[in-house]
């Protein structure tokens, strides 16, 4: 087994989802002593928003790159190998203003590339990156109001990886973590159990 564990908060020791990634990681690894593990920390190593001098290293000709472009480049395709050989992906993802932290958007836009981890055809788009698992570590300071509230924490993550093609994707939740000291240690104690429960396909136990 292939672990890919991103980390995203910028919160850095004190980042709940940091420590929840974590601890999903040591699950797993109990589970599979021999496993790799790959840790990606995109607060550490962010990489650059997508602007017009990225563009050309994200497809197309790679002839006449500078010397940043061909840097870039190559950090997207080490970033593209540790995606497409992961078996599992654990993923923290906090809230930050209704959305995810521009760190993992930015990781998004340089993996999601056509012809390599999804393609187009005439009934629409299809992903490539099948047959892998996400775990998302979900972390906000709020909780969500209903299972019928726009959520474009959660949706984002679910409609890129499902576009990707990975629809296997478990979220282990710490929520409600600014509400009060109470509500935040019932927030990681429900986390706490779903990873407890974490069985060995990676799933919530039923």
């Amino acid at each position: 087994m292939n672990i890919l564990q991103i980390d995203t908060s910028v919160l850095g020791d004190n980042s709940v989802s940091r420590t929840l990634t974590a601890e999903v990681v040591a699950e797993l690894r109990k589970q599979h002593p021999d496993a790799t593990l790959v840790v990606r920390d995109l607060d550490k190593e962010a990489p650059a928003h997508l602007s017009n001098s990225l563009l050309p290293i994200l497809g197309g000709p790679k002839d006449g790159l500078d010397a940043i472009q061909q840097a870039e480049l190559e950090r997207t395709e080490t970033w593209l190998r540790e995606f497409m050989e992961a078996d599992v992906l654990v993923v923290g993802v906090p809230q930050y203003n209704f959305s995810i932290p521009s760190q993992l958007k930015a990781w998004i836009d340089r993996i999601a590339q056509a012809g390599r981890t999804f393609r187009y055809t005439e009934n629409g788009p299809v992903g490539l990156a099948t047959g892998k698992r996400a775990i998302v570590v979900s972390s906000r300071g709020g909780v969500r109001p209903s299972e019928d509230a726009l959520d474009l924490h959660e949706v984002t993550v679910d409609t890129v990886f499902r576009f990707l093609g990975i629809t296997d994707i478990t979220y282990v939740r710490a929520h409600g973590l600014a509400l009060g000291q109470q509500a935040r240690e019932a927030g990681v104690a429900a986390a706490r159990t779903a990873v407890a429960a974490l069985n060995d396909e990676g799933k919530l136990a039923a």
